[in-house]
């Protein structure tokens, strides 16, 4: 049963909300993969693994909370958001040097973060979230 605030919510935040949401969570299932190799195997520095494991969940943290924002139209969702697709385009950038299948995972991340920043500056999307133009 969908609710007022669902019915109101434009296509685009939708759809912003549900790619910002699978990147947090490919995020923290790199951060899942690290931690179970941290256990499994010897790493070399142990420090360093534990740091990597615990860095990369607590960065999914953002993009997550930015898409559950996002997806109950909250205001400062926009933002968070925005900055997790920026953060992602020097990240595609750099899958995209590495070529090979990294260049095709370079080419889905890049589409989706331009897809995600114009989702996010339509001003159907900014008015939804309660973002006006400045008086």
């Amino acid at each position: 049963m969908s609710t007022a605030r669902e019915t109101s919510r434009p296509r685009r935040i939708t759809a912003a909300a549900l790619v910002t949401g699978a990147e947090g969570l490919v995020v923290a299932g790199f951060g899942v993969v690290s931690l179970v190799k941290l256990i499994t195997d010897k790493p070399d520095g142990m420090t360093q693994a534990v740091t990597l494991s615990v860095t990369v969940l607590a960065l999914a943290v953002l993009p997550l909370a930015a898409a559950r924002g996002l997806w109950l139209c909250r205001r400062w969702s926009r933002g968070p958001s925005m900055i997790v697709q920026l953060l992602a385009l020097p990240v595609a950038w750099q899958l995209l040097q590495n070529g090979g299948i990294y260049a095709a995972l370079a080419a889905v991340l890049a589409v989706a973060a331009v897809g995600v920043l114009a989702c996010l500056i339509n001003p159907t999307a900014t008015e939804a979230l309660g973002i006006g133009p400045r008086a």
